[in-house]
């Protein structure tokens, strides 16, 4: 089978770039961002800060290391950081915020909600005394990756925050999926992110560059962030020629509705299987559920895989696909025959 023919829904993070952001790569302005002279980056912070509603910016290499930058300035080493059980930070990066910043994690779990209810937060911080760390930071999620890209309602990731800052505790987001959840609910994402004090979001998932996040907040906040990118490893020096695609990316947030479409597409493509459940979602994750099927997710995976589907095993029985740019209709239905034929396989 040739690359042609393999039906990429792995991420969104899979999208190649469009012949506009490699010309604009290619004839970026550039010079060392370091020291703060690369004016194509200038300007994608200034844009991202403006998408979100933030007074500053910083360009990034990924939403990783955004958010564990984030975790690193808002916390002091001994403290603990409060976030959903199935988030991002605590179950896909490495335990982040114990090696780069000296951070517990303490969990709560939201459930379908995505996002703790305000008891729960209250419940969840700890004061700092003799015997116990203080709670340095709730973190949110919006979309919720592994609950299957759901779109918080803005509501209740500002009853979350709200909890939270009146305890004094601050407030991060992990938006890599934020322009996703503005699409699916209906409104801008400063709203989303207006209750927070620093949010992430990623330039290289739904909105299609080639590599980069955003890391927002306040001015203060940003410049503490500056220095501790460049502890990371994060700071970078001609970076124009990758932050230009970023500039065009911020173009694509209302396009996201297309995926959203597509998703909705294949959700029903593969309910439709016997022994298959596939919520319709919100934005532009499918988690399609097999254990009705008896076929796990990593049989799955594999099957899919050899018929030209990618995909992601996400629990057990659980499997993660998702839909972007570079993915329209005609490969919506075709993933849905062949996954179909896989399932009908691994039944018998």
């Amino acid at each position: 089978m040739s690359d042609d023919d393999f039906i990429d829904l792995r991420s969104d993070t899979v999208t190649t770039p469009s012949e506009e952001m490699r010309e604009a790569a290619a004839t970026a302005e550039v010079g060392d961002d370091v020291y703060r002279d690369d004016p194509t980056v200038n300007e994608l912070e200034r844009r991202a800060a403006d998408a979100v509603g933030t007074e500053a910016a910083l360009y990034v290499p990924s939403g990783t290391m955004a958010n564990q930058i984030a975790v690193h300035v808002h916390t002091e080493p001994g403290q603990e950081l409060l976030l959903e059980r199935e988030s991002h930070i605590y179950r896909w990066e490495l335990a982040g915020a114990a090696k780069l910043s000296g951070v517990q994690t303490r969990t709560i779990d939201a459930g379908d909600r995505c996002v703790p209810t305000p008891d729960a937060v209250r419940e969840g911080l700890v004061d700092e005394d003799l015997h116990r760390p203080g709670t340095g930071l709730l973190s949110l999620e919006n979309t919720h990756n592994y609950r299957g890209g759901i779109a918080v309602p803005v509501d209740r990731i500002a009853a979350a925050a709200e909890a939270a800052r009146d305890a004094d505790v601050p407030v991060h987001l992990d938006g890599a999926r934020v322009f996703n959840a503005a699409v699916a609910l209906g409104v801008d994402a400063s709203e989303i992110v207006a209750p927070a004090d620093s949010v992430t979001f990623c330039l290289s998932k739904g909105l299609g560059a080639p590599v980069g996040s955003i890391l927002a907040g306040d001015e203060a906040f940003i410049e503490d962030a500056r220095r501790v990118r460049k502890l990371f490893g994060g700071g970078m020096r001609q970076a124009g020629m990758i932050a230009a695609p970023g500039l065009h990316a911020l173009g694509n947030v209302d396009r996201l509705a297309e995926d959203h479409a597509s998703a909705e597409r294949l959700a029903a493509g593969l309910d439709a299987l016997d022994g298959v459940d596939a919520p319709a979602p919100d934005t532009n994750i499918v988690v399609a559920h097999t254990e009705d099927a008896g076929i796990p997710a990593e049989s799955l995976y594999v099957a899919c895989k050899d018929a030209g589907v990618g995909c992601v095993e996400f629990d057990d029985y659980a499997t993660r696909f998702t839909t972007h740019l570079d993915v329209d209709e005609a490969d919506v239905d075709e993933a849905v025959e062949r996954i179909a034929d896989v399932v009908d396989d691994l039944r018998d």
